[in-house]
């Protein structure tokens, strides 16, 4: 069943015409410059920057999970 999976996106890859390949390739360039950027600007390591040891970043967890609402 992966087997045709595979060749089925493989055929359907390899006969697009190269203006379909080109606009995939700017797709997935384009997808990761964003992941890249989300996760750089986006995401900081908050428990690093703020905790030093792994017991303290455990509670830190633990308060936020079970005393939010």
């Amino acid at each position: 069943m992966l087997r045709k999976a595979w060749d089925l996106y493989y055929d359907g890859f390899r006969n697009m015409p190269r203006w379909g390949r080109t606009l995939w390739l700017f797709i997935i360039i384009k997808l990761c410059i964003m992941f890249i950027v989300f996760k750089l600007w986006l995401m900081p390591n908050y428990l690093n920057s703020h905790y030093d040891s792994a017991e303290e970043k455990s509670n830190h967890v633990f308060e936020e999970l079970t005393t939010k609402p």
